[in-house]
């Protein structure tokens, strides 16, 4: 007879939470979800079943494919579910969420006071029409 596996504790071997306890509060808090109904973290994860998870601004749709018990290396964890997520939410919350990061030079040094501020201006946004 096969073992039961609870959502969370198959959410935190995934990796879709760092910790079982985040994934048993996010399942109490109403943020997994099957067909639009909230999950509790005792719900029974059964192959081919469909869950909506919300992290934050983040939302994905996972497919479960195979039941994995233990927590294994990212590799490997996924191999057991199917991300469903449309790829425009995915780009979305990435664009949004990543932003983009000023590169310098290897071996140029410490910026100066000018570059400092230059920086700071560009990671602002914000631009002096004056000179």
């Amino acid at each position: 007879m096969a073992e039961k596996l609870r959502i969370d504790k198959y959410l935190w071997s995934i990796r879709a939470f760092k910790t079982r306890t985040l994934a048993t509060d996010a399942c109490k808090a109403g943020r997994v979800k099957r067909e639009g109904t909230n999950l509790k973290a005792s719900y029974e994860v059964k192959e081919g079943d469909i869950f909506s998870i919300s992290k934050a601004a983040e939302k994905k749709i996972i497919k479960v494919i195979a039941l994995l018990y233990t927590r294994v290396e990212a590799k490997k964890a996924v191999l057991f579910y199917e991300d469903l997520t449309p790829e425009e939410d995915t780009l979305k919350f990435k664009s949004v969420f990543m932003p983009s990061v000023l590169i310098r030079d290897g071996g140029t040094g410490r910026p100066t006071k000018k570059d400092r501020r230059d920086i700071d201006i560009l990671q602002e946004g914000w631009f002096d029409e004056e000179e």
